[in-house]
């Protein structure tokens, strides 16, 4: 046990705690010849403090710094472990000194400890003498070494070695650099030149050996630009400024008169020497030394050529007065004429400034005009004399030829636009003929009109006003009646300028027309009926002097008038009335518009009772009040057993003035009705035996016709199914066959409502006719056809048709698939139609008996 006393006091030593060292390599221990790499992250741990107590108990780490260091660690005393908490800089501070210390809460060790910070690839070098100008005498010899570049890397190592290089340009190109010292040098075959650059621009690149940085291997570069100014020496001739050179002498000049000045300068611009000018033997003309202004010596009228090339020469003047190196220039003098004589215009008789001429309209194009004679002149010569010619006016109808002169020429007009050149928009064409210098500075022009009376051709066919005319008559209208008139206008002159009119075509026999004024009207003897035709369509010709015409259509309606009163067919008509079901009359107006053909229907009399009927004004049903269901109530009013009516019908058009007509209509009443509805009204209509002949052969055609379809289909069916065997043949003994019977609808019937009723399973598929009660003349009705279902192939004898009785026998084959009925000794289809037949004979007997037996 450690004693409780004082420390030292006790039976047992306490020894105090001690760091481990574990050499340079380690990354725990006492920090002992520690290093670690400027750029190193912060925030990284970089090494663990580790030492113990030699009685066991648990030890703290302590770390700081001298006072006023900058303190770059930190320690976690638990575990040890140093963390990086500012950014080394080698180049600022290579090694860092700490003290550290180790406790078990009695004794405390410390030590101090040297950590050394590893430089990185991250400085830059730095030029020195960078950037600089210099100056170098352009007479300097290609080699020579013309600036040393000096730069300097603080990293150590070979990120600290410096490379020079130059940046590649085409300024730059005649200088090079020793990579090693930064020696600037021209390069060999090389030679600066004052008169070319004045001032060269170099860019040099300073780049480290590289070096690693962040894990990485990296390298810095730097840049400078070494200004280098070129200075001048005399080595260059003197030069002329704004070559080539021209000067020029007028016919109004004189002796001593200033034909150009020259202007040269040294060509070493850095240093110049005076100039001085001087003409190489020529006694034509003159030059002022100093200035260069050259002069005429002698009147223009003694110059016998029109160029002179005069030799100039510029020379250096030392500062002794010595001419040194010169420069030669060619100067072209000419001889130029002096432009004092503008463009004119000539005729036949001397200067003209006015042609004119007569023509026929629409000439060809491409054609002279031949009676134009005009000749343009400039008296000056060369460019003073070129000029150019322009016809100006209306459109572009006209051409001139030549466009460009030079001196004189005969001016020539071409037709271009030949439609443009029309009398009737033109009686006279005004152009003006304009000759304008080109190349001079006074532009000097001169103008000439062209006036052109244009005679008329016949160059135009009559034009109506309209392509088509409409026109509206009265039928009534008497013969010679104006119709409508037609205008056409011919622009041409004189006779070609009038116009006759003649009319044509199939429409056209009962019309006229003035030949000179275009008033269409109706012929004498015509007589329009709009119910026989009412439109009528021909075409009417305007025609010149010479058959040149124009056509246009004309449309003729004859308006309709009330002309025609209605009509019956008949005046006494009869007809049946079942109970329930209307009967229609219906007259005919033969006027051809509405509302002149537009019929009225109205009841005017009934005997014996007014009160029964009623009657629809459009379509002329007429049927019994709404409150009259039976015979019963029809009795009961009219207090006779007479089921026979009279009705006097009146037939009236819409038209102005309306005509009416009447017709006397007998109405037999009757609720003698089929169970069948529709279809036994239909049937006791005597008005109509063809239509229900026709409809029964329509229906026994459909059956028989569907009937052949499913058997052709199951014929097929069982073609494809392989069940025809052409060589096998079974014959089956056909059954016994009852005969097809129907019930007699001539029994008596017990009740009065039950004898003209027949059971639905002996009737045919039921017919259904609207307004059974209409006239013969009636052809519009309305059938809606209730056909049986088709039926499907049979497997088995089928069941007996819905409308007859008994059973029917089938031969089915086993093979062939054939299905086919047994023959009878008669057609189906007489059958019926004996049936219906008996059948309709049989219900007009009874109507007819018992219209007999009423009093």
């Amino acid at each position: 046990m450690k004693p409780t006393g004082p420390r030292g006091v006790g039976t047992q030593a306490d020894f105090a705690p001690y760091f481990y060292d574990n050499g340079p390599y380690s990354n725990n221990g006492n920090l002992a010849l520690f290093s670690l790499s400027e750029d190193m992250p912060v925030g990284t741990q970089i090494y663990c403090l580790n030492g113990t107590d030699p009685e066991g108990h648990e030890v703290r780490y302590g770390l700081s710094f001298d006072p006023g260091s900058k303190e770059y660690f930190r320690v976690d005393p638990r575990s040890g472990n140093i963390t990086l908490v500012e950014k080394l800089d080698r180049e600022k501070q290579d090694s860092i000194d700490v003290i550290i210390s180790i406790t078990d809460g009695r004794s405390k060790v410390m030590e101090r400890v040297t950590i050394f910070v590893m430089d990185a690839n991250d400085e830059k070098p730095d030029f020195q003498n960078m950037p600089a100008i210099i100056d170098v005498l352009e007479t300097t010899e290609s080699g020579s070494s013309i600036f040393k570049v000096e730069a300097v890397d603080k990293d150590t190592g070979s990120g600290g070695s410096v490379t020079y290089y130059l940046q590649v340009n085409t300024k730059s190109s005649m200088f090079a650099i020793d990579r090693h010292s930064g020696v600037l040098r021209i390069k060999f075959g090389e030679m600066l030149d004052y008169e070319k650059t004045k001032t060269h621009f170099v860019t040099i690149i300073a780049k480290d050996g590289g070096g690693n940085f962040n894990g990485k291997e990296q390298f810095l570069s730097s840049f400078a630009t070494l200004t280098i100014n070129v200075i001048d020496a005399q080595d260059t001739p003197p030069s002329f400024i704004g070559t080539p050179y021209f000067g020029y002498v007028y016919e109004i000049s004189t002796p001593g008169s200033e034909i150009f000045t020259v202007s040269a300068e040294d060509g070493d611009v850095g240093n110049p020497n005076p100039i001085r000018y001087s003409l190489d033997e020529d006694a034509v003309f003159g030059i002022n030394t100093t200035t260069g202004c050259i002069t005429l010596l002698i009147p223009p009228n003694y110059l016998k050529r029109e160029v002179f090339n005069v030799k100039v020469r510029a020379s250096e003047v030392s500062p002794e007065g010595r001419l040194m190196d010169y420069g030669v220039t060619t100067v072209v003098i000419r001889v130029m004429d002096l432009n004092n004589n503008p463009p004119t215009f000539y005729g036949e008789n001397g200067p003209q400034n006015m042609f004119e001429l007569t023509m026929y309209e629409h000439p060809p194009e491409g054609e002279i005009l031949r009676g134009l004679k005009v000749t343009v002149n400039d008296s000056d010569q060369g460019a003073n004399a070129k000029f150019n010619l322009k016809l100006i006016g209306p459109g572009r109808m006209l051409r001139v030829v030549p466009q460009t002169v030079l001196n004189e020429a005969q001016v020539t007009i071409l037709v271009e636009d030949s439609a443009a050149m029309d009398y009737e928009k033109h009686h006279f064409l005004t152009y003006k003929l304009l000759a304008v210098e080109i190349d001079t500075s006074e532009r000097f022009s001169a103008t000439a009109d062209i006036v052109i009376h244009l005679l008329d051709t016949n160059d135009n066919a009559p034009k109506f006003s309209s392509d088509y005319y409409i026109a509206r008559i009265p039928e009534n209208s008497p013969g010679g009646s104006n119709v409508v008139s037609v205008t056409a206008v011919d622009p041409d002159s004189g006779p070609w300028g009038e116009v006759k009119y003649s009319i044509y075509g199939s429409g056209a026999d009962l019309f006229l027309i003035q030949p000179a004024s275009g008033i269409i009207y109706t012929q004498p003897w015509a007589s329009l009926d709009a119910e026989v035709k009412s439109k009528y369509n021909f075409y009417v010709k305007a025609e010149d002097a010479e058959g040149k015409y124009n056509l246009a259509e004309v449309f003729v309606t004859v308006l309709d008038l009330n002309d025609h009163p209605p009509a019956f067919n008949n005046n006494f008509l009869q007809k049946t009335m079942v109970i329930g079901a209307p009967v229609k009359i219906e007259a005919v107006d033969d006027d051809a518009e509405i509302p002149n053909n537009v019929i009225e229907y109205a009841i005017m009399k009934a005997e014996p009772d007014n009160n029964i009927f009623d009657i629809d004004t459009d379509t002329g049903e007429i049927k019994l009040k709404s409150y009259i269901k039976s015979m019963a109530i029809i009795q009961n009013i009219t207090k006779k057993r007479d089921c026979s009516w009279s009705l006097v019908v009146q037939a009236r058009d819409r038209g102005q003035p309306s005509f009416s007509t009447t017709a006397v209509v007998k109405i037999d009443i009757t609720e003698t009705h089929l169970k069948g509805g529709p279809l036994g009204s239909f049937l006791i209509n005597r008005n109509n035996p063809m239509q229900i002949i026709g409809m029964l052969v329509g229906l026994i055609s459909l059956m028989v016709i569907v009937t052949i379809i499913i058997s052709t289909a199951t014929f097929m069916r069982n073609k494809r199914s392989n069940r025809i065997l052409p060589n096998r043949r079974v014959r089956r003994r056909p059954r016994s066959q009852n005969l097809w019977s129907f019930r007699n609808p001539f029994r008596k019937s017990e009740t009065q409502r039950e004898k003209f009723r027949i059971k639905e399973d002996e009737m045919e598929p039921e017919v259904i006719v609207e307004n059974v009660n209409y006239n013969n003349n009636i052809s519009n009705v309305v059938r809606h056809w209730c056909p049986p279902p088709p039926p499907c192939a049979p497997s088995l004898p089928p069941p007996p048709p819905s409308y007859f009785h008994g059973e029917r026998h089938w031969t089915v084959p086993t093979v062939s698939a054939a299905v086919a009925p047994k023959p009878r000794k008669k057609p189906l289809l007489e059958r019926q139609d004996t049936m219906n037949k008996a059948l309709v004979s049989e219900l007009k007997m009874r109507l007819e008996r018992r219209r007999m037996m009423v009093p």
